[in-house]
Formats: C-alpha cells, structure tokens, sequence
C-alpha cells in the first residue's frame, strides 16, 4: 500500500527581497511522522487551478496564516483586521470546495478552521481583544510550541479520540476566531471561556476535522497528543487512498 498524498496550503511572502512560496515546515515534519507523504501547494495556483491541483490526493491540510477578509462573511472591516491576502482567500476557498466535492478528508488549523467556517456560511471574529475580550490570552507572547491554555473536548468526537484525551494544554497565537458556527459543523472543543477550539463533521459527511491551535509545532516530541490529529488525517486518507478510483464520487 502506497503512503497517502496530503496537500498543504502554502503561503506566498516576500522577504530577503524576493517574493517567495511554500509553508512551515513543521505541517510538513508533522505528516511525514505519521506516514503520508505532504504536497505544498500554492497560492500563486489561482482558483482555476483548484481542481487539477487536488488530482491524485488523498487528504488536505489547510494551515495557519493570514486573516480571513470579511467580505465572505458580509461583515465591514475592523480597524484591527491583519491584512488579508484575497489571493489565497480565493485559492482555497476553490481547494475546499473541490476537497469537500471529492469527499477527501479535511484537516484545518488555525485560519484554516476559521476558512472552514466561512466557507460553510459561519463568521469570525475579527479581533478577539476587541470584540470578546475574556480571561485567556489566546496570542501570548511565548514559544510557538509553549502550551497556554487549555481546551476541553467533547467526549467521544473526533478530536477527542485522536487526541486521546478530554482536555489538554495547547498553543495558541491568534487573534481571529469562529463567532456564528456554520450550520454543518459541530463544535467539540472550546477554552474555559467557552470559546469555540475545534469542530467537526457529523459521522455521515465528509470526513473534516479543524482546531484553533497550531498542532503541528509540537512535531519533534514523539508523545505528543497533538501527533494523533495528523495520524487520524492520514489514516482517514489511507483508507480514500484504496477504494479504487471509478468509485470515488
């Protein structure tokens, strides 16, 4: 049996006065330790590409970045909105739709589960200090892999059984969030303030899965419950990856 191919959303920056592509590689080390084989793809793809890009996956990863635009949600800008980038709103918002389409099973991290949310017709909040101010600080200034708060998970969902655990201390640097969930997620994981830290599917649609905090920084420790999201991902996508391909809707 082949390892399963994950596609990873990239970002697009410029730094060293180049423009560049690619993503952290922490999402890459993170599904390369469970087995699936990771595929960055780019921004610079463009929506039209969305389709063709996603050709011979098995899974998909949207990670961490930009601030949503509010445009997709129908809210005005806060003052204290992070640029957006409309260039990879738009890719993968086409590589969710496409994933969702497939059937192919969804991981999301971060701006990845607020993108989940809006696309599925739920809002954010654009500024948690500002508009739900609270007593988690959720963009502490700490290591990336420093553990902050803690999340309590619905027993018996997704994310607590690949977890394996019903709370836990993660990481957390955002300042964005879901406000409205979107009408076919569940909520299964919030903070103590009751702010919403992972969602999920229901058992008979696509197989998705997304949190708020950064999983994939806490790659190098072997033990680490974070590890079972990427494991679940791949082992979901194992099991896409050998139903023959005319059968696949």
């Amino acid at each position: 049996m082949s390892a399963p191919r994950i596609a990873v959303s990239g970002v697009l920056r410029t730094w060293d006065g180049a423009e560049r592509t690619g993503v952290n590689a922490a999402y890459l080390q993170s599904v390369l330790a469970v087995g699936g084989v990771p595929l960055i793809l780019s921004p610079l793809l463009g929506p039209s590409i969305a389709s063709r890009a996603l050709d011979g996956v098995d899974g998909v990863i949207l990670t961490g970045g930009e601030d949503v635009d509010p445009q997709w949600y129908a809210a005005e800008r806060s003052a204290l909105l992070s640029p957006p980038s409309h260039e990879r709103d738009l890719f993968e918002l086409a590589l969710f739709a496409t994933a969702r389409q497939r059937e192919l099973p969804i991981l999301g991290i971060c701006r990845g589960i607020q993108l989940i949310n809006v696309a599925l017709g739920g809002t954010l909040f654009q500024d948690l200090p500002s508009e739900r101010a609270g007593p988690v600080d959720h963009n502490p200034a700490t290591p990336r892999s420093a553990r902050g708060h803690s999340v309590r998970l619905a027993p018996g969902s997704r994310a607590a059984e690949a977890l394996g655990a019903v709370s836990l201390q993660v990481n957390s640097f955002h300042h964005q969030a879901v406000r409205d969930l979107a009408p076919s997620l569940v909520a299964t994981g919030w903070t103590e303030d009751g702010l919403v830290e992972a969602v999920e599917t229901n058992g008979e649609a696509p197989w998705l899965l997304a949190v708020q905090w950064h999983p994939e920084e806490m790659h190098a420790e072997a033990g680490a419950p974070e590890r079972g999201l990427f494991r679940a991902l791949v082992e979901r996508a194992s099991a896409r990856a050998e139903i023959p391909e005319n059968a696949v809707g």
